[in-house]
């Protein structure tokens, strides 16, 4: 029914119309949007003034009724009654009388935890300017709550009125709306539309308390239903007030049949501001007196006395202390919000006045009370909690004093609402719930994330704006960021928070370090490649960790797990473990290039001896050039980890240049390549006419080449075969030279000594050794070549090939000599010996290959065993040359097999028969007396082995040895 009556803007209007004192219009600013009364809105519309005009009445028609002598006249000499109607003088009760004079400290302030303040409103001393200071107590409160004073003498004159007709009665057994609506007409205002207002905001007062917000619900009863009739009326016609009025009396009847109506059935009071949450908005009003006007939310140095009074409302109000300690809070608070939240005193006393609720709380569980409780507690939380949520944001150095005060009060209110109302909390242990703890990991956890993000955007923004091409990477300004942000959470915030979760600054650098996290995770997972920038990310990174960490743990201490718990969380970066992978990257590239060019440039490599005077292959340096610069671009990268890393590099490198020695001598073959598999047994020609070398057709067929001709431009011609040799010795020599330069290199890397002092291994092993097995396989693959291959028709087709005397090693000798001349004079000095012993050895096997498995066109009788004990020395002379070719203990030990064959072909036959058969026998037992077994060959010849023996016998050039032979084993003469 708000909408029967208006009036309220006239009536703000009026209101201070003919008063002395100036009223500030910011004494009480209206709640901000996010402030909204707990209360509710009033749906009767009454306006502030409106209900601070009621208020006002009921405050000091409850401090008369309280007196001696209840609404009794009392003389005033000293005042002039300013109303238009003569009426006799009054004054208020002795409580409402008392002077203003200096007063004892406030307890009330004292228990708010305040200090007396400095000035009172009018204090002697202000300035000449200065509203004039009340005198009494009574006149300190109609100026607090803006009260003109013919607003004030109207109301003390219509409460004489009353006391008039019902004298001793007192007012909390009267409805005082509709008593005044009785005592007052038109005339008894100086303007039609104030008393039209007057009377509409008292029309408007009843319908709220009696209809819209009653103290006991309606029923559907004719006193309801007349006093709506009777209001909808006068909305359409002036109610014509005065006593004596038909329209008021049945007014009347309708509003004391409503008013009237308790739960015990008592008629002691009526009833009729005592609904919530009228009540409540006018007992706000009240207790908003008790700031000082037009001062930014101080308070009164009088509350003590003005608290006191108006306490007296509560009979009227329905007011208990529970409702007052409850109300008196919302006032600080919202006082302090609405008056631009300077004052910290105001909200240091609402966070003591909340220890008074607490309290409260836990004593009652009153439903009417806890229904006003909650949305109290949770408008207040809702504030404090918009301002901690974002914390960094909120609070600087000018207000970083509120901040305690304020976390105060958001725990404290979290803490009723969840222990003292919430039937969840009720059902779990409370062990299992701290609430303060988790509401400041919340706002902890909520502000840094907000923080993290504007300082990410802010970055991010900054870059894209600069011109400048050699900023650095974003995510590396953002790290110094954060190590600033963490810095003054722990010296600015976090002693703040301490108070109520004892890490607090452990959660704040965890919540910064999975922030941080969060983003060098994308960051890394774009990584492809070591660049500048994503070294200078990662090192930032881990210095960062490094720092947030050591917060973490100097604030767990005193913890009871000693911040393990923390710790957990921050799980880390790894930053070293990326740079880490992103140099192994870095390494697989450039070795995997390496591989690349090697084998490219192995395809074009001609192995040419005349491509530099040290005869070695120009693709040996380049690669080796490689390796170089690659070495250097890795102690030039920036990071801390050259030590660790190192070894993954080298041995790329390792396996690049083994790759090269492996190719450089593939292709080549090796001793078995060349060495001619042995014929089969046969018993050689005996006569004249089987030494003509015109029978080609029992030539044993010559081996074919796998490598190509001797020509100058074979890849695998004996000059080529000696640069590759050159090459894999350069490269061996280079090896060396190599790990000095790492040595260096690493002496100068910071926190290196230590790695080379623990013995750092520096080394390419594969390599070395297969430069080792390259060099021994090409210097055999050389030396059998030239005796098997390239010499084979003077070794194979002409040594001792028929007539023996027109058949002997000299041919062999004038093609070897200038073949082991130009060798020593193409290979290295360091590799020469290696080469001409392994021809040595060559010529050797091929001289006994000859005489122990020539095929049957070689016969050798016992006369001709000097001739071939002179070959073989010619032979091994030429090795020796006189005192500058090898050392003769060398040749000595590589003749040794030679000279231990050669006996044999000196032995009769009879007795090499004889020999042979006690070796078979020995060999293979008693069974071998029936049926000798043919001895496997296996090419290592020997005095003492069968098939040697046997060999010889094959090649023996007389009938005793044929018919053995013959019988035994059946040998045919030719292949």
């Amino acid at each position: 029914m708000a909408h029967l009556f208006g009036g309220g803007a006239v009536a703000s209007r009026r209101e201070s119309g003919g008063g002395s004192h100036r009223f500030s219009a910011s004494a009480v600013a209206a709640a901000p949007p996010d402030l909204a009364s707990p209360f509710g809105e009033l749906g009767c519309g009454l306006s502030d003034p409106e209900l601070r005009e009621t208020a006002y009445e009921i405050f000091v028609s409850a401090c008369r009724s309280t007196s001696s002598k209840p609404l009794t006249y009392i003389p005033q000499s000293e005042r002039t009654d300013r109303s238009p109607s003569p009426s006799p003088s009054l004054t208020t009760s002795p409580s409402l009388q008392r002077s203003l004079t200096s007063t004892a400290a406030s307890k009330m302030k004292k228990a708010l935890g305040l200090k007396p303040s400095k000035k009172s409103p009018g204090k002697e001393g202000s300035p000449s300017k200065a509203p004039k200071r009340p005198a009494t107590i009574g006149e300190l409160m109609r100026v607090q709550m803006r009260v003109s004073e013919q607003t004030d003498s109207r109301i003390r004159r219509g409460l004489l009125r009353i006391a008039a007709g019902q004298l001793g009665k007192r007012v909390e057994s009267m409805v005082l709306p509709l008593e005044l609506l009785q005592q007052f007409k038109a005339s008894d205002f100086l303007d039609p539309q104030e008393y039209e207002a007057w009377r509409n905001r008292n029309l408007k007062v009843l319908e709220a308390g009696l209809l819209v917000y009653p103290h006991i619900p309606l029923d559907r009863g004719d006193a309801s239903q007349r006093l709506r009739q009777v209001l909808r009326g006068a909305s359409e016609r002036p109610l014509e007030t005065g006593k004596n009025s038909e329209s008021m009396q049945v007014l009347r009847s309708a509003i004391m049949s409503l008013a009237c109506r308790s739960f015990d059935g008592s008629a002691d009071i009526c009833h009729w501001a005592d609904g919530n949450p009228l009540n409540l908005h006018l007992y706000q009003r009240l207790l908003e007196a008790c700031f000082v006007s037009g001062e930014e939310g101080s308070i009164i140095e009088e509350i003590d006395e003005v608290t006191e009074l108006i306490k007296k409302t509560w009979i009227i109000l329905g007011i208990n202390q529970m409702l007052h300690n409850l109300c008196f809070l919302w006032v600080l608070f919202h006082r302090f919000v609405t008056t631009g939240q300077v004052d910290t005193d105001l909200l240091f006393a609402a966070d003591n006045q909340l220890i008074e609720v607490a309290k409260d709380a836990k004593a009652t569980k009153d439903p009417a009370y806890v229904k006003i409780l909650s949305p109290t507690l949770s408008s207040i939380m809702g504030w404090a909690e918009k301002r901690l949520l974002a914390y960094h944001d909120t609070f600087n150095p000018s207000n970083i004093d509120s901040m305690q005060s304020i976390v105060s009060l958001g725990v404290s209110a979290a803490k009723i609402l969840v222990e003292d109302i919430s039937q969840e909390y009720r059902r779990k242990r409370r062990e299992e719930v701290d609430v303060a703890r988790t509401r400041i990991e919340t706002y902890i956890r909520s502000s840094l994330r907000t923080a993290f993000a504007q300082r990410m955007e802010k970055v991010d923004l900054s870059r894209r704006s600069s011109r400048s091409q050699t900023i650095a990477p974003i995510l590396s300004i953002l790290a110094t960021d954060i190590d600033d942000l963490a810095s003054k959470e722990k010296e600015v915030f976090s002693p703040i928070l301490k108070k109520w979760h004892p890490l607090a600054a452990g959660v704040a650098v965890a919540t910064l370090h999975a922030c941080y996290g969060n983003e060098l995770k994308q960051f890394i997972s774009g990584v492809m490649e070591l660049t500048p920038d994503s070294v200078q990310v990662l090192k930032a990174a881990d210095k960062l960790e490094k720092k947030l960490v050591l917060i973490a743990v100097e604030d767990s201490v005193d913890s009871d797990d000693g911040g393990k718990a923390i710790i957990r969380e921050m799980p880390p970066y790894e930053a070293d473990s990326a740079i880490a992978n992103l140099v192994k990257s870095w390494i697989k590239t450039r070795v995997d290039r390496l591989k690349e060019w090697v084998d490219r440039n192995l395809q074009q490599e001609s192995w040419n001896p005349k491509a530099n005077k040290e005869n070695f292959a120009p693709s040996a340096v380049e690669v080796l050039r490689m390796i170089d610069e690659t070495l250097d671009a890795f102690f030039q990268l920036p990071i801390p980890t050259h030590p660790a890393l190192l070894p993954e590099l080298l041995i790329g490198l390792d396996r690049s240049l083994q790759h090269y020695v492996l190719k450089a001598k593939a292709g080549c073959g090796n001793r078995n390549t060349y060495v001619p598999a042995l014929p089969p047994l046969t018993r050689c020609e005996i006569g004249s006419k089987l030494w003509k070398k015109k029978d080609k057709s029992q030539n044993v067929p010559k081996k074919k080449s796998q490598v190509g001709t001797t020509n100058g431009n074979d890849l695998f011609g004996v000059p080529q075969l000696c640069v590759r040799m050159n090459t894999i010795h350069h490269i061996r020599i280079e090896l060396e030279n190599l790990e000095k330069k790492i040595i260096t290199c690493l002496r100068n890397v910071e926190s290196a000594h230590a790695d080379i002092s623990n013995g750092l291994d520096i080394n390419f092993e594969l390599t070395l050794a297969a430069c080792q097995e390259g060099i021994q396989q090409l210097c055999e693959s050389t030396a059998y070549k030239v005796i098997f291959h390239d010499l084979s028709h003077v070794l194979w087709d002409g040594l001792y090939y028929g007539e023996i005397a027109s058949s002997r090693i000299e041919p062999l000798l004038r093609e070897l000599e200038p073949m082991l001349e130009m060798i020593s004079t193409t290979v290295h000095d360091r590799v020469r010996s290696r080469v001409i012993t392994a021809m040595m050895k060559a010529s050797f096997d091929g001289f006994l290959l000859v005489i122990l498995a020539g095929g049957p066109s070689r016969a050798f009788s016992r006369q001709d065993s000097q001739k071939l004990e002179e070959d073989f020395m010619f032979l091994r002379e030429l090795y020796l040359a006189d005192g500058d070719g090898l050392p003769r203990e060398l040749v000595e030990k590589a003749s040794a097999q030679v000279k231990n064959v050669l006996p044999l072909f000196r032995a009769d036959t009879e007795g090499l028969v004889e020999r042979f058969k006690h070796i078979i026998l020995e060999t293979y037992g008693a069974a071998a007396k029936s049926r000798f077994p043919l001895p496997p060959t296996s090419g290592q010849w020997n005095p003492n082995e069968a098939s040697t023996i046997l060999h010889v016998l094959c090649h023996r050039n007389d009938d005793t040895a044929s018919k053995f032979l013959k019988k035994t084993y059946n040998l045919p003469k030719k292949l």
